[in-house]
């Protein structure tokens, strides 16, 4: 199977290319390598397709677009939950630039919102994994028009080529962050969903939602795919918005697509140094340069963090079922999945296992919030391990060891 792989040179994507090409297919990737996620890398990408697509460089044409990363989602996906800040130089030394695509992987440089770059880039393939993404809660609002543009125009250009070419197979990228607060229960008054966080409540230290009929305290549990969407940033909602345009797409198309919707993925080639990287990039790049990890809140945010190779994994096994005639997913149909480790961990808890990791200094807790984040977000992936057979293999003790010794990427901040 030949399979187009957008954001196929970022955290996520890079992973999957390796995973695709293990199974015996044929990535083919894409990505607009901007500045902001990577590092320069050892020699110029392969122009998958010939000149006349091609600019004498080499490259795809591409528009101009924003100096924020387009590239997989969720490191240590989306909406993550802490933010240090912008992080304060000076830096150490750059660490190694990711590594080239498997022998033989084909790479194009080009902007997903350009359509001849996706219809050069379609050539020939059988499906496409959607990765390519700007993620992460970012700075302000202002960024909004950004996250539009990269996120749901970006999907709609490709949707639109694929419709074009024949092309019937979406894997996409998806997230957690589309169910909001997540799933919680009331001893009164069952499964609830409590409202965004007051900020006179933040402010002084209250932290958990509470019961939005009598005020009590509340449990969280873990979420299904049929729970209703409650995005609560810009971010999110653009990923809702892509899982609505693949839907259409394939009821308009007749073609099978899928959304996986991860958990905060973490591991090895992770960007440094960003504020659109995810809290186990955060808490690694502090301790990088000799700091404590900065924990927001309490600590005691309830997360999912499942390691990228798992992942990407679940890319693969999802892209096969979707690709056979029999595999489950009808003509039309567009089907999301959860996609996380099963096993929670509060966000003090990875701090201190990454501190502990790395010989570094202790993680302090200091209170700050951030209005788009959620409390608790855990989610079911029991409906993957069912109908897919796909479950997490890494453990947290082991991969938060991997990811302490592991390279990360460093972007050009020029």
């Amino acid at each position: 199977m030949r399979v187009l792989v957008t954001g196929g040179a970022g955290f996520i994507g890079s992973q999957i290319v390796t995973a695709l090409t293990e199974r015996g297919h044929e990535p083919v990737v894409l990505d607009a390598l901007l500045p902001a996620v990577h590092a320069a890398r050892r020699q110029r990408p392969e122009p998958a397709e010939p000149a006349e697509q091609a600019d004498p460089a080499g490259h795809l044409a591409h528009p101009q677009h924003p100096q924020h990363p387009q590239h997989p989602a969720h490191a240590a996906h989306p909406m993550h939950p802490l933010h240090a800040g912008p992080p304060s130089p000076p830096s150490p030394p750059s660490l190694p630039c990711p590594p080239l695509p498997p022998d033989g992987v084909r790479q194009l440089t080009g902007d997903v919102r350009d359509a001849g770059t996706v219809r050069a880039a379609l050539r020939g393939v059988d499906a496409v994994c959607h990765q390519a993404a700007m993620v992460g809660l970012g700075k302000d609002f202002a960024e909004a028009p950004d996250y539009v543009s990269c996120n749901d125009l970006g999907t709609a250009v490709l949707l639109a080529g694929m419709a074009e070419t024949g092309v019937g197979t979406l894997l996409l990228a998806g997230s957690m962050v589309v169910y909001g607060e997540g799933r919680y229960e009331c001893p009164s008054h069952g499964v609830v969903r409590p409202g965004p966080r007051a900020v006179e409540a933040l402010r002084a230290g209250l932290f958990e939602p509470e019961c939005p009929v009598c005020g009590a305290q509340l449990a969280p549990g873990a979420v299904g795919e049929d729970a209703p969407a409650d995005p609560r940033n810009t971010y999110a909602t653009t990923k809702l918005a892509q899982e609505h345009l693949a839907s259409s797409w394939a009821r308009a198309t007749g073609g099978r697509a899928v959304s996986l919707r991860y958990h905060n993925v973490y591991g090895p080639g992770m960007p440094r140094d960003t504020p659109y990287a995810g809290v186990a990039a955060f808490f690694r790049s502090a301790l990088t340069r000799g700091e404590s990890p900065a924990v927001f809140e309490d600590g005691a945010q309830r997360r999912d963090f499942v390691h990228v190779r798992d992942v990407a994994e679940a890319n693969a096994v999802a892209l096969e079922a979707l690709h056979e005639p029999g595999g489950g997913h009808r003509p039309g149909g567009f089907t999301p999945y959860n996609v996380g480790s099963g096993h929670p961990h509060t966000v003090g808890e990875l701090a201190h296992a990454l501190a502990e990791a790395c010989g570094g200094p202790a993680p302090v807790v200091t209170g700050e919030f951030r209005l788009g984040d959620v409390r608790h977000i855990t989610a079911s992936s029991e409906r993957i391990a069912t109908e897919l057979g796909w479950r997490a293999r890494t453990g947290f003790p082991e991969g938060v060891r991997e990811f302490a010794a592991a390279e990360m990427r460093t972007p050009v901040t020029s």
